[in-house]
C-alpha cells in the first residue's frame, strides 16, 4: 500500500485555528476556530478517500504486474491481500470486478475495511488509458459507512512518460451516531519514481488537484494544491508542496517544505503571518 497523505486534511482543521476575519463594525481582528467535531470529520473522511483510492490503484498495478510476469495465483504467484477475495465477470468487452473484504480485512497500514467495492471497466490491455468506475456495497472503513460513486482514469504513460492516476470522487461518509460529510473533487497522482521495480518502498508520487468537504450543516471547507505535493513511500509525511485553503471568505496557505522528511509544515494566514505546524501523520 502507498503512504497516505490524509494529514493534509488535518491541516485544514489546524489552519482554521489561525484564519483571520475582520469585524463589520470595527477593525478589531477576530480569530475563527473550527470545532473539534468538524476537525475529526475532515480527518476521517480524507482517510477514507486516500485509502480507497490507493487500494484500487494498487490493486490494478499489482494485477497488471502479475499478469505481465505470468505470476497468477493459480501458478503459485503472489496474492494482493490474503483477506480479500475477488470475483470477475466478463460480458463482451466489459469487465466487472468485485473486491470482497468480508466482515473485516486489515490493510497494511492497520485500517480495517469490510463489505465490497465493485469495479467496472472495458477490457483493452493495449490501450494507454483505462477508465474504471467504482461503487460500494455495504462498505465500511473502520466503523464508518461509505456510499457513493467514483471514477479513476489510469494512464500507462503521461506526457512525461510516467504512469498516472486521476481520481474523480463524490462520496458520503456516515458515522455510527448519524453524523455525515460529503466529499467531492479530483486528485491526480503521477508516479515519478519506482514504477520499474516491484519494491513498494521506492515509490515516489507528485499529487495535484482540489476537493471540498461539506458538513451536515451545509458549511464547506475546500483545498487546492497550487504546488504539487511530493509523497515518498519511505516517508510517512508529505515532504513538499503548497496547498491553498478556503472556508467562506477566509483563506490560508500550507507549505510542506523543501523535500526533507520531517513532521513540520508552515501555515500562512491572509495577513502574511506564519505559524509552524507539527504534522500528526501516523505510521503505516
Amino acid at each position: 500500500m502507498k503512504i497516505k497523505h490524509f494529514k493534509l486534511i488535518v491541516f485544514l482543521a489546524v489552519s482554521n485555528l489561525f484564519l483571520i476575519s475582520c469585524s463589520n463594525n470595527d477593525s478589531n481582528v477576530v480569530a475563527e476556530q473550527i470545532s473539534t467535531d468538524e476537525a475529526l470529520s475532515i480527518v476521517e473522511a480524507d482517510d477514507v478517500s486516500e485509502d480507497v483510492g490507493n487500494l484500487i490503484d494498487d490493486y490494478f498495478t499489482f494485477e497488471e504486474g502479475v499478469s505481465a510476469k505470468s505470476e497468477s495465483i493459480e501458478n503459485g504467484g503472489p496474492k494482493f491481500l490474503d483477506c480479500m477475495t475477488k470475483t470477475i465477470v466478463l460480458k463482451g468487452a466489459s469487465v466487472t470486478v468485485t473486491l470482497d473484504f468480508g466482515d473485516g480485512c486489515e490493510l497494511p497500514n492497520g485500517n480495517v475495511v469490510s463489505g465490497k467495492i465493485i469495479l467496472s471497466h472495458e477490457l483493452d490491455k493495449e490501450a494507454n488509458s483505462r477508465t474504471i468506475n467504482f461503487s460500494y456495497e455495504n462498505f465500511f472503513f473502520n466503523n464508518l459507512s461509505v456510499e457513493g460513486n467514483s471514477t479513476m482514469v489510469k494512464v500507462k504513460e503521461n506526457e512525461n512518460g510516467n504512469p498516472q492516476s486521476t481520481f474523480t470522487f463524490e462520496f458520503k461518509v456516515i458515522w455510527p451516531e448519524g453524523e455525515f460529510v460529503t466529499r467531492s473533487g479530483t486528485k491526480i497522482r503521477e508516479w515519478i519514481e519506482g514504477f520499474g521495480t516491484r519494491h513498494w518502498g521506492d515509490n515516489v508520487y507528485l499529487i495535484t488537484g482540489n476537493w471540498a468537504t461539506t458538513f451536515k450543516d451545509g458549511s464547506v471547507c475546500s483545498a487546492t494544491i497550487v504546488e504539487p505535493l511530493r509523497r515518498e513511500a519511505a516517508c510517512r509525511f508529505v515532504v513538499s508542496g503548497i496547498v491553498d485553503l478556503v472556508k467562506k471568505e477566509r483563506t490560508g496557505t500550507i507549505n510542506f517544505g523543501d523535500g526533507t522528511c520531517d513532521n513540520v509544515a508552515v501555515f500562512t494566514n491572509a495577513l502574511g503571518e506564519e505559524k509552524e505546524i507539527t504534522l500528526r501523520g501516523r505510521m503505516f
